[in-house]
């Protein structure tokens, strides 16, 4: 009988290892869907709802629970206290011991225990054991704290398995909702915090009078266009510009707190938004003396409501510019084209590939990446790019007036621009043996997707290839904006077009089919890995694959 209970305490503690186990990675996960999202916590409370049934109460919560009431309301009479201890024990340990909630698939874009992060952490990690700790107390004790009362059972082995199992599975089943609870307690010092940074930010800047603040928005391109107008203003200034996609109120402040120095003489910022207001609240910190847009387009529509609503929002970096400061407007794009007639003491440069002061022609693509005629004020100067679209050739026009309002020449920022590396994941040209590959895996949006298949479709080095899942976050344009995705993807004429993911793709295939094109060149995969293993088996020597969006970790289908 001995080697009976031993093996009971045994399968309770391997229960308890694995919900423990089980309870950690789910916490670390909807930790990192909150970073994801911003830290807002509605935007998380979004996400939940939308994955409600695959990660929020799973089928394993239900069972479980299934199975608890099954034995004591349906087989009470039948099954003794060890086999419940067994059945509950074996049932956890089966269902609870695999952990995929990210496909199987690597993580893009890792959790960041940040200061913020870590400041979350540690209520909800306190909040996350009180339960289960409580539970397992009472279960193995036979007391309930602070209470005079008792239950029968007491000892490892006469552990309520009933009372054991719930708890742990109930307070798994919890984790993504106490981080609304952790959000909420934390909320007042991330507000002291902010404002503290803030203040910082706005000091430092006050005691910089000389310094030329240089603000980029726009629904795509800001970070490019940022990286753009810093390597060209970089001939002849210092220059101190906020990396990759530091946007936000924290991310503008830590650069100026922290990379700003006495010897800058340009600053050079992009400001992004997700709600009206945002930008106020940006140029709040650092007003521009020169501001830039790039374009108003869908991203962000369902935080927005509508593309008016955008348009007003980006326009605010115009509305806010320093008295008798300077903008760069996209002409191309009626939107901000409009943007000029909110300020009449501002010296508005337009560029385009279309119309506009300064202008872009000629673009030519090859194997080392793309070449275009640059005209401004009666001046041309040919450029040469390691980057690849017309998007980029726009970008560039918008740094020129940049450039152009500082008094840089023509010659000068065509030598700049050829030393350009490409943004990593964003029309980025590698080599991969033999094969060109185009790498725009970066979060897609309408217009880089556009221009990606446009740019695909310009070589004639081999045959051409594209891989992808589409575009998501776009609201109720979802489904019509990958259509017409499909549509360009048919027209394009390629040889070959994987589509990642069975449901998320339907509309792109939709529009392919409304085409002419064979749809024998057409395959739908369930993974990035078995779209390569597709590409592998088909691609030749000298062929050029595309690879159009990646996922982001918290998308499920």
């Amino acid at each position: 009988m001995n080697w009976y209970l031993h093996f009971i305490d045994l399968l309770i503690l391997a229960f308890v290892i694995v919900l423990a186990r089980h309870t950690f990675l789910r916490g670390r996960f909807f930790l990192h869907i909150f970073q994801q999202h911003g830290y807002k916590l509605n935007e998380y409370w979004h996400w939940l709802f939308d994955n409600w049934n695959r990660r929020v109460v799973t089928p394993e919560h239900i069972l479980y629970n299934i199975v608890i009431v099954v034995l004591l309301f349906v087989m009470s009479n039948t099954v003794t206290g060890s086999t419940a201890i067994v059945i509950l024990s074996l049932f956890g340990i089966f269902w609870f011991a695999p952990f995929n909630y990210y496909g199987n698939e690597e993580v893009k874009k890792p959790l960041v225990f940040t200061p913020r992060m870590i400041r979350l952490t540690v209520p909800f990690v306190i909040l996350s054991l009180l339960l289960p700790i409580l539970v397992t107390y009472i279960s193995y004790s036979g007391r309930i704290p602070f209470t005079g009362y008792g239950l029968k059972n007491q000892g490892l082995y006469a552990a309520d398995m009933y009372l054991l199992g719930f708890g742990w599975v109930f307070a798994n089943a919890l984790i993504p909702f106490l981080i609304f609870i952790a959000g909420t307690l934390t909320k007042p010092i991330e507000a002291y915090v902010h404002r503290h940074f803030i203040k910082l930010a706005q000091k430092k800047l006050s005691q910089m009078p000389e310094l030329t603040v240089i603000a980029i928005t726009g629904s795509y391109g800001k970070t490019s266009t940022k990286f753009m107008i810093r390597d060209l203003l970089s001939e002849r200034y210092a220059v101190c510009s906020t990396p990759g996609s530091y946007n936000t109120p924290m991310g503008i402040c830590k650069v100026i707190n922290n990379d700003l120095e006495a010897q800058h003489q340009v600053l050079v910022l992009e400001m992004g938004a997700r709600y009206e207001g945002n930008i106020d609240e940006l140029c709040d910190i650092a007003e521009p003396d020169i501001s830039v847009v790039t374009n108003v387009g869908v991203a962000h529509l369902e935080t927005f409501g509508s593309q008016d609503a955008i348009a007003r929002t980006k326009s605010t970096i115009v509305s806010r510019t320093q008295p008798n400061g300077k903008a760069v407007l996209n002409a191309d794009d009626k939107r901000v084209h409009a943007m000029a007639e909110l300020r009449d003491d501002l010296e508005i440069t337009k560029v385009g590939l279309e119309k506009g002061d300064i202008r872009g022609t000629n673009i030519q693509y090859g194997p080392d990446g793309m070449q275009f005629t640059v005209t401004s004020n009666g001046d041309s100067e040919t450029f040469n790019m390691k980057l690849l679209g017309s998007h980029n050739v726009q970008n560039m026009l918008l740094a020129v007036g940049v450039a152009r309002a500082l008094d840089i020449r023509l010659t000068t920022m065509a030598m700049a621009a050829s030393r350009i590396a490409p943004v990593e994941h964003r029309l980025e040209l590698k080599k991969q043996g033999e094969l060109t590959v185009i790498d725009d895996a970066f979060n897609s949006n309408p217009v880089g997707a556009r221009n990606a298949v446009e740019t695909l479709s310009a070589f004639d080095t081999g045959r051409r290839i594209i891989i992808t899942p589409g575009m998501i976050e776009l609201g109720e344009l979802q489904a019509e904006k990958n259509y017409q995705f499909g549509v360009q993807i048919g027209e394009a004429d390629l040889d070959l077009a994987v589509l990642v993911g069975q449901q998320q793709t339907k509309p792109i295939k939709e529009g392919i089919a409304s085409t002419d094109f064979d749809m024998q060149k057409v395959q739908t995969v369930n993974s990035l890995n078995e779209a390569n293993e597709k590409v592998q088996d088909f691609a030749q020597n000298g062929d050029i694959i595309l690879y159009e969006n990646d996922l982001p970790d918290s998308f499920n289908e």
